[in-house]
């Protein structure tokens, strides 16, 4: 099994532990991205799995290459452009009561430049099984808008599987158009979709009654609400969602839903405190149940799978999750005392 994920790779800035932006004089520079995240992870389980982005001709988009290249990610199909640069976002580390905060500075990155045509399709679906995007890259600009469509058009065109976390950024959609005008149309070639709630809400403008802020997990309403997007899409074979409820900026409950037309399953719920860095959980879902769905006949398994990876991800530092399969699938059995391995 090939995969190839797709979007923008940044430059992540972010102020040392908890502090406000600029509280030191001084920023702490890694790499990452929402479908970099996935292509580490999936790397990380001992996939083949390549990344697909554009980025400049320039040192700082060389040592970027260098960093997915060390965990194992094929990089060979990234396109380098002489326009454009590398998109960046800020990130302050919020605690208790006070939010994390992000800001972005994407305008003019290379891939918001980039435009159909950019790409060789042929060159980049080489071989390829499974393609992943999300909501993020038809964000972007309008063109990656209109490179996210024309990638997903040429990869259904191959019968290549395609996945897409709908991923709202409602700081993102500057360019003119409303998210869901552009991700309704994407959602037309989507086989495995991943969400939250909103996500489905904004992206979508699919609703049911369901309260996300209510610390239950209302069963029947998720249902519906998956009910409702299968429905609208007749092409989609399943779509995940996950649960995640936010007690304070270090305390969340974090499980997850998948329907997939005959059954609908519900993982267990984990209780997450002290988080390190939420950053990249949803990624590490993603990563997660792309791997599980491809290696668990179970799709309970696969599910619990990927919300065990995510639940770890929220104690890992940065946007990547460093975790392998044995690591999972111990948390998957029970084992999240936290012990000293020795």
């Amino acid at each position: 099994m090939k995969f190839l994920t797709f979007g923008e790779i940044m430059l992540r800035l972010k102020s040392p532990g908890l502090e406000r932006f600029f509280q030191s004089p001084m920023l702490e520079a890694t790499f990452g991205g929402g479908e970099a995240n996935v292509a580490v992870s999936l790397a990380n389980y001992g996939q083949d799995v390549a990344y697909l982005t554009v980025l400049p001709k320039n040192t700082i988009a060389d040592e970027c290459v260098k960093e997915l290249r060390k965990f194992g990610v094929d990089t060979s199909r990234i396109v380098r452009s002489d326009k454009g640069r590398v998109g960046i976002y800020y990130l302050e580390t919020g605690a208790n009561a006070r939010p994390s905060k992000v800001v972005y500075d994407r305008e003019y990155s290379a891939i918001a430049l980039a435009k159909p045509g950019d790409i060789d399709w042929d060159k980049a679906f080489e071989g390829v099984d499974w393609f992943h995007i999300t909501g993020i890259t038809p964000a972007i600009s309008e063109s990656a808008m209109e490179l996210s469509l024309e990638s997903v058009k040429e990869a259904k065109k191959r019968g290549i599987t395609v996945s897409c976390d709908l991923n709202y950024r409602k700081n993102l959609w500057k360019y003119g158009k409303k998210a869901a005008e552009v991700m309704r149309e994407l959602a037309n070639y989507v086989d495995v979709a991943i969400a939250n709630e909103e996500d489905v809400q904004k992206s979508l403008e699919i609703t049911t009654d369901v309260n996300v802020e209510s610390g239950e997990l209302d069963r029947a309403k998720y249902k519906a609400l998956g009910d409702k997007v299968l429905e609208t899409y007749p092409n989609m074979k399943c779509i995940a969602i996950t649960l995640r409820e936010s007690k304070s900026a270090d305390w969340n409950g974090w499980a997850a839903c998948l329907n997939d037309r005959e059954n609908f399953y519900v993982s267990k719920r984990y209780e997450i405190r002290d988080i390190v860095d939420r950053v990249g959980g949803g990624d590490s879902f993603g990563g997660g149940l792309l791997y599980g769905l491809t290696h668990y006949e179970d799709k309970q398994q696969a599910l619990e799978f990927a919300v065990a990876a995510s639940c770890l991800k929220h104690s890992i530092l940065g946007d990547f999750n460093r975790v392998d399969v044995a690591e999972v699938e111990k948390l998957m059995g029970g084992d999240g005392t936290g012990r000293v391995q020795r």
